[in-house]
Order: C-alpha cells, then sequence, then structure tokens
C-alpha cells in the first residue's frame, strides 16, 4: 500500500511542478505579497527607536561641536541621520530637523554660548502619533547637549570633545533603576514580521485549494482516475498518494518562503523553530485534506477555482494573515481563534513573535492535526473515479 501510495505521490507532485500557474503562485508572487504587505503593516503598532525612515538635519556647514554633539545625540537615540546638501534634496525626507543660522556672525556653538537662543524646528508628514514620539526623542537629545553645555561651564572646562566625554564618563549622582511591574503586553508583530508567516499561511491555502483541488477534477473529467480504477492499487493506496503529494506541495512551497524570508527579509523565526516547524506540517497536512475534499466534493474545475480561491482569501483574512490580528476588535480575534488560519497565525505569533515556549502551540498544532484527519476523512469517503 505505501509502495502504491508514494509512486502516486512522487508521480504527482511532478507533474504540479511543472504547471507554469503554480510555480507563478509559489515561487514569484509570495515575494510580491512579502514586499507589499510588510511595507504597508510596517506601519502598525507603537514605534520604535531603530524604526522609520532617516531623519534629515539641516545644520550651518559651521555649526561647530554643538552640532555635532546634537548629530551624536540623535544616533543614541535610534535615529538615521542624513545631511542633505540641498533645499531640493532636504524636500525627499519625511522627517527633517532644522538647526537655524545664527543672528550674527560666527556658529552655532558660539551662539549658544553666548546666550542666544535658537529656534530648531522639526517637521514631520505622516503619522501624528508617531511625530509625537519623535518630538519626545528630539527633545532628549537636545536637552541633553543643552545639559552637557552648562555642565562644561560650571565645571571651567574648554567646550570641546573631550570634556563632553569627561562629562558623559562622569559617575551619575542620581540613577533610575527600572524593574517590570508585571506581564508586559505583546505589541503586535508588524512589517516583514507580520507579512512574511501571514503571507505564506495564506499562499499555502491558495495553492493546495487551487491547483491542489483542480488537478483532481482535471483527472476525474479525462477519465485518468477511471484507468487507475482498473489498476491493481487500492483506494487507499490512491487516496494516500494523492494527499501525501500535496503535503509535500505544501511543504515546498513552505520552505521557500521560509528560506527567503530569512535571507531577504530578515525574519527571525525566534528560539522554537522546531515547533514552528512542527506548526507548519500540520498546517500542510490540513491543507491537502481540505484540497482532497474540494477536488472530490467539486463537479467542475470551475467550480473548485472560484470556491478555493473565495474560501482562501476569506480565510486568510478573517484568521490574521493580511494583518496582525491584535490590532482588530475582541470579537474579530474570538472569530480568529475559531478557524484553521487563526490557530496557526496564533501558534507562529506566540512562537516567532512573542518569544512562548514550545508547548504553547501544542494545542494549535492538535487541532490543525484534527481537522486534516476529520478533511481527510471526508474526502476519502466520497472520493470517486469518476
Amino acid at each position: 500500500m505505501l509502495r502504491h501510495a508514494l509512486f502516486i505521490a512522487g508521480h504527482d507532485l511532478r507533474f504540479m511542478l511543472r504547471q507554469w500557474e503554480t510555480l507563478l503562485w509559489m515561487f514569484v508572487m509570495p515575494v510580491v505579497f512579502f514586499y507589499f504587505i510588510g511595507t504597508v503593516t510596517g506601519g502598525y503598532g507603537p514605534a520604535t527607536a531603530g524604526r522609520g525612515p532617516p531623519l534629515a538635519v539641516q545644520a550651518p556647514a559651521n555649526g561647530g561641536i554643538v552640532v555635532e554633539q546634537l548629530i551624536a545625540r540623535l544616533e543614541q537615540q535610534g535615529y538615521a541621520v542624513a545631511r542633505p546638501a540641498t533645499p531640493e534634496e532636504l524636500e525627499r525626507y519625511g522627517r527633517r530637523l532644522i538647526v537655524p543660522e545664527p543672528a550674527a556672525n560666527g556658529t552655532v556653538t558660539e551662539s549658544v554660548l553666548a546666550g542666544t537662543q535658537l529656534q530648531v524646528t522639526f517637521e514631520r508628514r505622516g503619522d501624528d502619533l508617531a511625530a509625537t514620539l519623535d518630538e519626545v526623542r528630539l527633545n532628549r537629545a537636545i536637552y541633553t547637549v543643552v545639559a552637557d553645555l552648562a555642565a562644561i561651564k560650571a565645571s571651567g572646562l574648554e567646550v570641546t570633545p573631550a570634556a563632553f566625554d569627561t562629562i558623559a564618563a562622569a559617575p551619575r549622582r542620581v540613577t533610575l533603576a527600572v524593574s517590570a511591574a508585571g506581564a508586559r503586553p505583546e505589541a503586535p508583530p508588524v512589517g516583514f514580521a507580520q507579512a512574511v508567516p501571514g503571507t505564506m499561511v495564506m499562499f499555502t491555502m491558495v495553492i493546495l485549494l487551487t491547483s491542489g483541488a483542480i488537478m483532481l477534477v482535471v483527472e476525474r473529467e479525462h477519465g485518468l482516475l477511471r484507468r487507475l480504477a482498473s489498476a491493481p492499487i487500492s483506494r487507499a493506496s490512491l487516496v494516500l498518494g494523492k494527499w501525501l503529494a500535496r503535503v509535500a506541495l505544501a511543504l515546498v512551497q513552505l520552505a521557500f518562503a521560509m528560506l527567503l524570508g530569512t535571507l531577504l527579509f530578515r525574519v527571525d523565526w525566534g528560539q522554537s523553530v522546531p515547533m514552528v516547524f512542527a506548526v507548519l506540517v500540520a498546517w500542510a497536512a490540513f491543507n491537502a485534506s481540505l484540497a482532497l475534499l474540494l477536488g472530490s466534493a467539486a463537479r467542475t474545475t470551475a467550480q473548485a477555482t472560484g470556491i478555493g480561491v473565495l474560501a482562501s482569501l476569506a480565510l486568510a483574512a478573517l484568521g490574521g494573515c493580511w494583518w496582525p490580528i491584535e490590532i482588530t476588535p475582541k470579537w474579530m480575534q474570538s472569530v480568529a481563534l475559531a478557524l484553521p488560519t487563526g490557530w496557526t497565525m496564533d501558534a507562529l505569533h506566540q512562537l516567532v513573535s512573542f518569544g512562548y515556549a514550545p508547548g504553547t502551540a501544542l494545542p494549535h498544532v492538535a487541532a490543525l492535526a484534527a481537522a486534516a484527519l476529520a478533511a481527510g476523512w471526508g474526502a476519502a469517503k466520497i472520493f470517486r473515479y469518476q
């Protein structure tokens, strides 16, 4: 039985991998969706110091040490600082910090040391909430430079880079001890950390419920299954072989997506990679069973295509493949946890994004395995040769 099943699985897998439509949706379209959805969802969730476009700083060429120290403090805050050379180049940046020319002749440093107040301007296009966070970080950088200058003057030192280093190295008389007051609610994954897992989960279902199901309908319409019925191959071997071929197809697609996400989009799969594999294998098994069920129930290729595409897109949207389900209302999160896509995405978020222990994903794997068995049993019951 197993020998016949493996023979059928190998033949089917090679045939499906020769179809250009399958190759397109397995190896080309995921890259497009990774980039598009990853870029769009990069704005969800709270901003962090290392995230966001560069900060353009426009300052007089003779800014002196004050400007140099300001830029150093901005970089310590996590900004990628750019120094545009022309006003046209400055306009291309969405975040701009403008240090004005001093009113009198001299450098910015000389004006500040003389007690002249300079009005630094911050301009930003886009998210108001993120702009507020930028203002906090910029004020921290500016006030740090001002405080260091005051400390240098109070110490009777000359304002030089070495003096700033001396102040920075001085022991702090007041320190702040920070500790967690309790469990911190997880921030939803954003950018490629959401897009890559979500897209590969969606595309596995799309490929299996279209190519995987349609192929079975085509074989029935062309009489290929009737020929197999006359061969010395049992019905169980045939169904198992078809199922194994689709599991293998899904695993090829998932492996490619994980490799691409790691190398091209720098996705970190966390510390529980073996359990991540277990979740994805269970997901592949479920989709293979669902593909056989749809292929056995559909009467025409049009039916299989329509149902497969609509079901895949609906389950992907409701299950959190397109956006982090954590940003949606509670009722939508409850709906997601009632769907196989939601089980898979919740398990991946817990393992990859939130760093939970591997055991937290066991219920998700068990649910997917049970759904795969149920769908597989239904597919075997209604499987027909013609």
